[in-house]
């Protein structure tokens, strides 16, 4: 049986911590087959005395647990409690819970549920059928929760996830959260950290699962959310956003340089009375050549070529899978000279370049070149 392990943050939680631990054990975790419940709360030295309500309960509930230390935020506290439930407890998954009841319990067991049929990585949704924000909440901070979530999914290019600025979630140790160092995630100390772990998180996953949350208003005290954490927040997500398509913002580049290459030879050999089909084909060629030596020494510098035979080998392979390249280009651009004539060939080319060549280049050259994406006749990972 699975220990799933719950990780609660706490500071000056006294009013809430009696109560969360009540509905847990007495109600929530006695629900819950297939997985051997514990709750991990990590207090930091609360003034209100949260640390001495749990180590009271801790004699009656032997799988209650106190972790405390230094107040450094929220961020470090998740840390060394994931650090300490995978460690110290033996766990096989963990839950993000905060302790202010807007998790509320109910929602643990079908987190676990979705854990025990297969997922790796659990997100608690507010924006899908059966999810919700609070009604309490002003028009205003729903707007900017609502909106704030959506930039983060357009920046990371996550249009299938529908809340990635969720707090509760569940993670998978083994080939999830055992591949992450949780402390050099960013921004630890705020609420940005989430964004960063589940990040992470996402692209370690095998299967990913949102189940609803109805998230709740705190029961006591004020809530955390300010603009500073907004901002925070926002700034992780563009960082890690730019850091994922590296790749493809280098290869844009090449690309770019390709088009260069592409479009001034054109211009030449346009002026020199070339065939149209020559033209096309010669300075397609001389692109693909810009391309296969650009992107081998810089996008794809991990996976980069080397060796004369094999060099040899792979531009031979590279002409070859941008053969079809250069069949969409000279044949969209012939047809491009029959309809409009050769005098629009500098408007087609960047059309044709865009929406037909560059998709198909980038395949190619990571599915077939550099084999940096993991399909059914690849075994290495996706860069």
């Amino acid at each position: 049986m699975d220990k799933v392990v719950i990780v609660m943050p706490s500071y000056n939680e006294a009013k809430n911590i009696t109560k969360m631990i009540k509905e847990l054990f007495t109600k929530e975790f006695l629900e819950i087959e297939g997985a051997e419940m514990h709750l991990l709360v990590v207090d930091d030295n609360s003034p209100d005395g949260t640390g001495d309500i749990v180590k009271a309960a801790m004699k009656k509930h032997k799988k209650l647990h106190l972790l405390q230390g230094e107040k450094k935020g929220l961020g470090w506290a998740y840390i060394r409690g994931m650090k300490y439930a995978v460690e110290k407890l033996g766990a096989d998954a963990v839950v993000e819970m905060d302790a202010d009841f807007q998790h509320p319990p109910r929602f643990v067991k079908p987190m676990v549920e979705a854990y025990i049929n297969g997922a790796d990585y659990v997100i608690g949704s507010r924006y899908i059928p059966g999810g919700s924000v609070p009604k309490e909440w002003a028009m205003s901070r729903k707007a900017i929760s609502y909106f704030g979530n959506l930039f983060i999914r357009l920046v990371l290019l996550k249009p299938k996830l529908h809340d990635l600025t969720t707090g509760f979630r569940l993670t998978k140790v083994k080939g999830v959260l055992d591949k992450i160092v949780l402390d050099n995630l960013m921004e630890p100390e705020r609420f940005a950290y989430k964004v960063d772990l589940l990040y992470q998180s996402i692209k370690n996953a095998k299967k990913v699962v949102e189940v609803p949350l109805q998230f709740a208003p705190r029961k006591e005290e004020k809530s955390k959310f300010n603009p500073k954490e907004m901002i925070s927040t926002f700034k992780v997500a563009i960082i890690l956003g730019i850091k994922d398509k590296q790749r493809f913002i280098k290869f844009g580049t090449v690309g770019f340089a390709g088009y260069a290459v592409n479009a001034s030879t054109l211009w030449l050999f346009t002026k020199w009375n070339y065939p149209g089909v020559l033209a096309w084909a010669f300075s397609t060629e001389l692109a693909i050549i810009n391309n296969f030596i650009f992107n081998n020494l810089w996008t794809f510098k991990s996976e980069k070529i080397k060796g004369i035979k094999k060099l040899l080998y792979k531009f031979l392979q590279f002409n070859l899978t941008s053969a079809g390249a250069l069949v969409i280009q000279t044949t969209v651009g012939s047809v491009s000279d029959l309809l409009f004539g050769p005098q629009y060939r500098q408007l087609a080319l960047p059309v044709i370049v865009v929406f037909m060549v560059l998709p198909y280049n980038y395949f190619m050259y990571n599915a077939v070149i550099w084999k940096t994406w993991k399909l059914p006749w690849s075994k290495k990972k996706k860069a």
